[in-house]
């Protein structure tokens, strides 16, 4: 009992162990193979033994085993199912019931005086197949060495109606060996199966597999005798991930080892950090001219719009007015990369979606005689052209020049830069947005600039009443050139 317990436990460790090697629980596995999960649990435990070795093949293939240990498992499944046989098998003679186990000793009690048993009543599966009692009457007498219990039971052979005294181990022998005899032919047939289906897979890799490339076939629901491997494999699913989108049926088909995707996985997970925009920007068209000349352009009296903002308010206070950039349009933007791949910015564009006549209403000068000796470096864009362009300009701190940004320029995650956007115009009431076109990793590609989803708008004030802010009085006095 030892050794064979010994196989059955041997056998019940390599299914574990070809378990632990997958990120799949017992449930997972056992809805892939179309089983219930108490069942997987106890062969891995070594409770049970499957009768046929179909189930432990769609498992080792599910779990990513190689030929090498499909062929070994099954060889640990032979010594498994040898030895459950070995232990349901009773002892060669009465002598061994005393000393075997439970079952023989069963055996070996005489049964109760009984009518002849249907094969289909007995509660044995060896008793189930077993030829039936005789017809006649048995003898007593006819054991060589009855057991110890029998010699005080009645005796029945003068009974008109058949009986069955004892079911001794002798008359059970041929039939052990008729079973031994089909678990090999079973085994055989088996065996040969699984040497003609890894002969047919030479490299790994089912011939089917190109087949599934261009997607898996429809599911169907299949009966508990159909899914038993076949000497043809059919094409596993290339993942779960697309096993799960293209169907709602787990497939009891073996799938292939995961050794020859996972080098796939490893490109896949190389080119996955190299999507969407390598950049990140923000940008703020709320800026004065050296942060205290701007002019608004508002459709309202002098006495209906408040007192002029500070620079760090003019955004909400323009939002409150409905008020519209005039005559120039300044716009700050800053970039930077999203990790420390170096993004190259190769262009910026400008594109003019709508040209009016020029805003009605009153120009509103933000300065009050404000002025400075530092210029930031800037891009100028005329939308009075026909096809605008950013044109880059030197600035000057004091006396020391500031060179212009020229394209293509460098950003990276820890190196941001800033982009100043000076767009004029006299003659029209403009919609306009900027492309910044980057290239970085070996991709290109091109990001929209606007005002929150808006196009930025700027409208020329030729002819309109300007206005400055006269603080003495607290109020808007005229302005004349």
């Amino acid at each position: 009992m030892s050794a064979a317990r010994d196989d059955v436990q041997e056998f019940a460790a390599s299914l574990t162990r070809i378990k632990e090697r997958t990120d799949r629980s017992y449930g997972q596995l056992a809805r892939r193979l179309n089983m219930n999960t108490s069942t997987l649990h106890r062969y891995c435990a070594g409770d049970t033994v499957p009768l046929d070795f179909a189930p432990v093949e769609r498992f080792a293939a599910l779990c990513g085993a190689t030929g090498e240990e499909r062929l070994e498992l099954h060889r640990l499944w032979l010594l498994a199912v040898a030895a459950r046989q070995r232990a349901r098998t009773p002892g060669a003679g009465p002598g061994d019931a005393g000393a075997g186990s439970s079952t023989p000793t069963e055996w070996a009690r005489p049964a109760e005086p009984v009518l002849p048993v249907q094969p289909a009543g007995s509660a044995d599966p060896c008793e189930s197949v077993e030829p039936a009692a005789p017809a006649g009457p048995v003898e007593p007498a006819a054991p060589a060495e009855p057991g110890p219990s029998s010699a005080g039971e009645p005796s029945l052979s003068t009974s008109t109606r058949p009986v069955v005294l004892s079911a001794t181990p002798p008359p059970r022998r041929p039939w052990n060996r008729r079973r031994r005899t089909l678990v090999g032919a079973a085994v055989a047939a088996v065996l040969i199966a699984i040497l003609g289906t890894l002969a047919a897979l030479p490299s790994g890799r089912p011939p089917a597999d190109s087949a599934a490339q261009g997607g898996d076939p429809a599911p169907s629901r299949t009966t508990a005798g159909a899914q038993r491997p076949s000497i043809a494999p059919t094409s596993p699913s290339p993942s779960p991930d697309t096993t799960k989108s293209t169907s709602g049926t787990p497939s009891p088909t073996p799938t292939k080892p995961r050794s020859t995707p996972t080098k796939n996985d490893d490109t896949e997970e190389r080119r996955s950090p190299a999507t969407g925009v390598p950049l990140t920007w923000t940008a703020n068209s709320q800026l004065w001219k050296l942060g205290c000349g701007h002019d608004y352009v508002i459709a309202k009296p002098p006495t209906k719009v408040p007192p002029p903002p500070t620079p760090q308010d003019a955004g909400a206070w323009a939002a409150t007015q409905q008020a519209v950039h005039g005559r120039n349009t300044i716009v700050e933007i800053t970039v930077q990369g999203r990790k420390s791949a170096a993004v190259v910015l190769t262009a910026l564009r400008v594109r003019v979606v709508g040209r009016t006549a020029p805003a009605e209403g009153n120009a509103y000068a933000m300065d009050q005689g404000c002025g400075g000796r530092v210029s930031p470096r800037y891009f100028a864009v005329d939308l009075d052209k026909n096809r605008p362009i950013a044109r880059p300009v030197d600035g000057a701190d004091l006396d020391t020049p500031l060179p212009a940004v020229r394209f293509p320029y460098s950003v990276s995650a820890e190196d941001s830069e800033v982009l100043t956007v000076s767009a004029q115009t006299e003659t029209c009431d403009c919609l306009w947005y900027l492309e910044l076109e980057w290239s970085s990793e070996g991709r290109t590609g091109t990001v929209r600039i606007d005002d929150n989803g808006r196009p930025f708008r700027t409208t020329g004030i030729k002819g309109l009443p300007r206005y400055t802010y006269a603080t003495e009085q607290h109020q808007w006095a005229p302005l004349t050139d």
